[in-house]
């Protein structure tokens, strides 16, 4: 995107958080880095790290999406860049990105006036040749693609993909339908027509069965598919709703398949991720 419209963005969050609110109250801090932080021009998205605390609806509400399947950021992130899209948020990422070695550049924090978020937003100055810094932790999987993977999920698929745990295998879902009856009719129960969710959900077990896959052994978004007991064997995962329990899932051998973005007419892509046998 040109840095024109970045900093429009951004300008646009700080008022979000002026207006205060739950659960922007929350915000402690925010910082900016990567390429729009160094000044590039065409920054490729806007890397935003949002330090907040927590009160009793956070975490009612954290752990109501924990046991459903859902990302518990949601409400934040719609919070703070409104229907745009261009902003890519860590939360509670200041200590491990340091560590890493990021700069970070402080834009606004909690007691200061909004003015000076403003001002220090204005201070960072255009530099033509800064340009756009490659991403870390990628790997061929990800090419093309890699916007549709966060930062978190991106460095945990690579350390295990480098220690040769698992392996990954880019798809492109086209629209489908599970054959087995007993899927159909549990995706068509759980999400209305038009939910992008059901989409995602139709088309993943859709390739899953060309994958193979019994269909017995999966869990769904959360769920399983079928009440019989037998043993599960592949998670479905839709939005990276999941990724909090994924390392221990691939630990435990399950495969897993991330529908990365939803959408109810748009081509999704997805990653099949497979635990290797520990030889």
């Amino acid at each position: 995107m040109k840095r024109e419209r970045a900093t429009r963005l951004l300008d646009d969050m700080i008022t979000r958080l002026e207006q205060h609110g739950w659960p922007l109250g929350l915000v402690e801090e925010v910082y900016v880095f990567g390429s729009y932080a160094r000044g590039a021009l065409e920054p490729n998205d806007i890397d935003v790290v949002v330090q907040h605390g927590t009160d009793k609806r956070w975490l009612g509400e954290s752990l109501h999406a924990s046991i459903n399947g859902r990302d518990a950021y949601v409400g934040m992130r719609q919070a703070l860049r409104g229907r745009t899209r261009g902003i890519s948020f860590q939360f509670r990422e200041r200590d491990s990105l340091l560590a890493e070695g990021f700069e970070l550049f402080l834009l606004w924090r909690r007691g200061e006036p909004f003015s000076l978020a403003r001002e220090r937003l204005a201070s960072l100055k255009k530099d033509p040749s800064a340009g756009t810094a490659p991403r870390d932790h990628m790997l061929a999987e990800f090419e093309g693609i890699e916007r549709l993977v966060p930062r978190p999920a991106r460095i945990e698929l690579f350390n295990r993909h480098a220690a040769g745990k698992i392996s990954i295998v880019p798809l492109r879902l086209l629209d489908g339908e599970p054959t087995d009856p007993e899927a159909a009719q549990h995706v068509r129960r759980r999400w209305v027509e038009t939910s992008p969710l059901r989409r995602a959900a139709s088309c993943a077990l859709h390739v899953l069965e060309q994958q193979g896959v019994d269909l017995n052994d999966v869990v769904l978004h959360g769920q399983r598919l079928f009440g019989r007991g037998q043993a599960e064997r592949c998670f479905v995962d839709l939005g990276w709703s999941g990724f909090g329990y994924m390392g221990r899932l691939l630990d435990d051998g399950l495969s897993w398949l991330e529908v990365m973005r939803p959408h109810s007419s748009k081509p999704m892509d997805a990653l099949f991720i497979q635990p290797l046998s520990r030889q």
